[in-house]
């Protein structure tokens, strides 16, 4: 009921002619800006994160000396 009563106020209101300001829109631009990086470096970290670990394998393995063997 909240709902169908909340749509018809939507459809039923006139515009406001109302000034927002650039500001407005620079902020929200940049707060937007802020959140798709975070995602995007993110993302970037979860997949980067097998690499990175077989990388590090691959290193500590070519960078122990060979053992002796006994004969």
């Amino acid at each position: 009921m909240r709902v169908w009563f909340a749509l018809a106020l939507l459809l039923a209101s006139s515009s406001a002619l109302a000034y927002i300001g650039p500001g407005a829109g620079v902020s929200f631009l940049g707060s937007l800006w802020a959140v798709l990086a975070g995602i995007v470096i993110a993302l970037f970290a979860i997949l980067f994160w097998p690499i990175r670990y077989l990388v590090r394998r691959l290193r500590r393995g070519r960078s122990t000396p060979p053992r002796p063997t006994s004969e």
